[in-house]
């Protein structure tokens, strides 16, 4: 499980591509829910939910991992290091943040969080004043998927020139085979 000098180690690597593909579907369910509401897109709000709350477990894995193994060589330099590393950290932050104010709001709302087949607990007592801080956390939710749009956006844009302009291996440190 260890990284070696030149890449994240096996398990890191899984789960970066695993949550990669489980945050576009995030984002694709996210935006739908915005658009057309809740009572439009039937079950999948409760679809939105479960792998909401995967994508916290996994990111907690995910910190436990880099807090544990040192992070492989990097051939860039430290002002890109900078700029990466902050890109990294507000996704941590995020893609941690995002489902558990989804789960305050949804608590806040009086509506069940739904883990697959699990409902969870709620985190707050829902009440008539917290129906107002619902709507408040779930449009501060929906922000915060937007600027997980623009992050991903943004490293997406760096793997993608770092792999096929720059060519400097630096992909091979992520990539799964």
């Amino acid at each position: 499980m260890s990284n070696s000098q030149e890449r994240y180690s096996k398990s890191q690597r899984i789960l970066h591509w695993l949550i990669a593909i489980m945050v576009f579907g995030m984002l694709t369910s996210g935006m739908a829910l915005m658009i057309f509401g809740d009572e439009a897109v039937g079950s999948l709000v409760h679809v939105h939910m479960s792998f909401g709350a995967l994508i916290l477990i996994m990111m907690l894995i995910r910190v436990a991992l880099r807090v544990l193994m040192p992070t492989p060589a990097s051939p860039l330099t430290i002002a890109e290091q900078r700029v990466g590393n902050a890109i990294h950290l507000l996704l941590y932050v995020l893609l941690i943040g995002l489902p558990i104010s989804g789960w305050f709001a949804t608590s806040a709302a009086g509506e069940t969080v739904q883990f697959f087949n699990m409902t969870l607990p709620a985190l707050i007592t829902a009440t008539d004043s917290s129906k107002a801080f619902a709507e408040t956390l779930f449009t501060l939710h929906g922000l915060g998927g937007i600027a997980v749009l623009v992050l991903v956006l943004v490293h997406t844009a760096a793997a993608i020139k770092h792999w096929l302009v720059l060519k400097d291996g630096l992909m091979n440190r992520i990539s799964l085979p």
